[in-house]
């Protein structure tokens, strides 16, 4: 079967294309925005793809087409597939009727998080052999790809996101896959372009919530007030709840301030006997965040079967997803690092763990304000305070932002600068930067591949001794 798939490179459909191919599908796509890491995986994976969006891409016909949530009424290839009655589908539902049924599937749920707890859900049932099956909306490096089948029977963990399904479903993607397992790590704002309030989201939640069976079970982060709202509306389905209540049956305890190295505890009844374990894991991570999102996964790989032992021994192995706290290279002593982080409470989180992993030198944020909910404005009265962890914070102002930064410089906690032309973003970062600095950069984008550019900015710098 040939399948046609538009919105081909974002981080969701482009796995699916992974999945679609390994099946044994032919597969091809459209994008108007083509950029590894997905542009690359897709290409190695013999997918062939067509910048833009044009009727000429649909010729000769395709067998089904899978419509990606990017793409609305009035896009000239969306119009094509109506227009010449082709048979599509949304990309959720085409994973629930393709992929998922027969298989214990994991859904890993959450304003911030999904793709590090998918990643390392996955990579902990990996570590114990069951070979799962996965999607994840990023490239996990401990698998190189950002999906795949796995065994037939095996588990399959796939980041269930609450954005709307596509321009025909506005239901949340994740109530298609209808698991066996859902992981809830946080919840709060966001999506201002379709949700009007929080209380909406948390309805959103609680659909995920009613297709969980009696037998499965819900991995719930406790000391979230909209996770505990979600629950009131009714529950049917055990909750194992995770975090640092003394109430919660699996603990963390941070040994190292940069989360670096933690303790979990778990404690458990077997036939009316409570046993308590713990382990000790000691990473390449840091932030309180990842030790929080790595206890999520360890109470996933539980309900699998993998000890807490295995597990906490292949955590030590796990490595980041790709721009996520990856670090893209080093000039001078000075490190370049990317970071998907876009919402304000996940750019203070990678910004505090990092602060607390940089001893000596200096830790300077660029952020570009690109999600939709930023370009709406909807959160921006938080953004000054986001920055407070790293010593100074470069804002850019991309195309297409109706609003001004200027209010946030203002407001800035750190010195802080606003620039909307992205070379003299890196003149600038070249001439602040000096050795044992870490730039951190922020954004859910490309961000017309500024981390090239300032790494080979900052080799002509030190090496003609400008710098």
């Amino acid at each position: 079967m040939h399948l046609h798939i538009l919105g081909i490179c974002g981080t969701f459909m482009g796995s699916l294309a992974l999945l679609a191919r390994e099946l044994g599908h032919t597969v091809s796509g459209s994008d108007a925005n083509v950029y590894p890491p997905m542009s690359t995986q897709l290409e190695e994976a013999g997918i062939v793809l067509c910048e833009g969006y044009s009727a000429d891409h649909l010729s000769p016909h395709p067998d089904r087409v899978v419509i990606g949530n990017a793409l609305s009424r009035g896009n000239p290839e969306v119009e094509a597939v109506l227009n010449q009655g082709l048979p599509y589908v949304s990309g959720p539902q085409w994973l629930a009727e393709e992929v998922l049924p027969g298989r214990r599937v994991i859904a890993v749920a959450g304003t911030h998080g999904k793709t590090t707890v998918a990643s390392m859900t996955a990579w902990l049932l990996e570590s114990a052999g069951l070979a799962p099956g996965f999607l994840i909306g990023g490239v996990p490096r401990n698998f190189g790809i950002s999906a795949r089948l796995g065994a037939h029977d095996a588990p399959f963990v796939v980041e269930a996101d609450e954005y709307d399904t596509a321009f025909f479903d506005k239901r949340s993607k994740f109530v298609h896959y209808r698991p066996d397992i859902a992981i809830l790590g946080n919840l709060e704002f966001d999506h201002a372009d379709i949700f009007d309030d929080l209380g909406a989201i948390e309805r959103q939640f609680h659909h995920l919530v009613r297709t969980v069976p009696g037998r499965g079970r819900l991995v719930v982060a406790d000391g979230e007030p909209a996770l505990d709202r979600v629950l009131e509306m009714g529950c049917w389905t055990p909750v194992e709840r995770f975090g640092t209540q003394t109430t919660s049956p699996w603990r963390l305890a941070l040994e190292r301030e940069d989360a670096s190295r933690f303790r979990v505890i778990h404690e458990r009844h077997d036939d009316d006997v409570e046993v308590n374990e713990d382990a000790v894991i000691d990473w390449a991570l840091t932030g309180a965040h990842n030790a929080r999102n790595a206890l999520a996964a360890l109470v996933a790989a539980s309900a699998c079967g993998v000890d807490l032992p295995r597990a906490a021994a292949a955590l030590s192995r796990f490595a980041t997803p790709r721009r996520r706290q990856e670090l893209r290279g080093e000039v001078a002593g000075i490190e370049v690092i990317d970071d998907f982080a876009h919402h304000p409470t996940a750019i203070a989180a990678t910004l505090e763990g990092l602060r607390a992993a940089t001893p000596r030198g200096r830790l300077l944020a660029v952020i570009e304000p690109r999600s939709n909910t930023m370009r709406l404005g909807t959160l921006r009265d938080r953004l000054a305070a986001s920055v407070a962890a790293a010593d100074a914070a470069f804002w850019f102002q991309p195309p297409g932002l109706d609003w001004s930064l200027s209010p946030v410089l203002e407001a800035s906690p750190v010195p802080a600068r606003m620039l909307d032309d992205l070379d003299a973003l890196v003149d600038a970062l070249v001439a602040e930067a000096r050795p044992l600095d870490r730039i951190v950069v922020m954004s859910n984008g490309g961000f017309g591949g500024i981390h090239e550019k300032l790494l080979a900015a900052l080799e002509v710098a030190h090496a003609d001794g400008t710098a």
